[in-house]
């Protein structure tokens, strides 16, 4: 019994040790599971040609503003600056923050933007999108069903999140390289 004990505290500080694991992973499994989705989505955002990261579609407006966009006719004279701002905020969160968090540069805060962006997302698919009155996609926490799309996809999102939030980015990155030597 105590050779298992050795063993098990032998290799839980192994575990402790290596700082490094946690970030590398979350950073890793961002990539694989979030990046291109969201870089996807900041594409059907974009305008036509070059000036179309300052000319968002009205596709953009109806995922972002949909009641507003439908109440509008589609008529995107029928917004203001504010409108604009939030689209083209939106539209270049989702095109950098991602890629900051891939290149490991200014992680934390990038992280912490996702966060916030997450959040809206949600509120937006929640109430904007109608999803609360559909149980089925928003589910529930503790239902024994994990495939929910709103509560238990973007808790662990969230959780991904706060983890590079918190680790930062880890030692492959440019958080690293850019930081005096520790």
């Amino acid at each position: 019994m105590n050779t298992l004990i050795r063993l098990h505290h032998t290799a839980a500080g192994a575990l402790e040790r290596a700082d490094w694991l946690l970030p590398t992973l979350a950073r890793f499994l961002f990539a694989a599971i979030l990046l291109v989705y969201f870089w996807k989505s900041a594409l059907t955002k974009l305008g036509d040609g070059v000036f179309g990261l300052f000319s968002p579609s009205v596709g953009a407006y109806a995922q972002i503003f949909p009641r507003a966009t439908e109440a509008a006719g589609y008529d995107l004279s029928q917004f203001g600056p504010f409108h604009w701002a939030v689209v083209v905020a939106g539209t270049w969160g989702e095109l950098l923050l991602p890629a900051l968090i891939l290149l490991g540069l200014f992680t934390r805060l990038a992280a912490l933007g996702m966060i916030g962006f997450v959040v809206v997302m949600t509120l937006t698919d929640l109430y904007g999108h109608g999803v609360i009155s559909e149980p089925a996609s928003l589910g529930a926490w503790f239902d024994g069903t994990p495939g929910s799309i709103i509560l238990d996809q973007r808790a662990l999102w969230i959780f991904l999140l706060v983890t590079l939030v918190i680790k930062g980015a880890g030692p492959l990155s440019l958080d690293r390289v850019l930081s005096p030597a520790r």
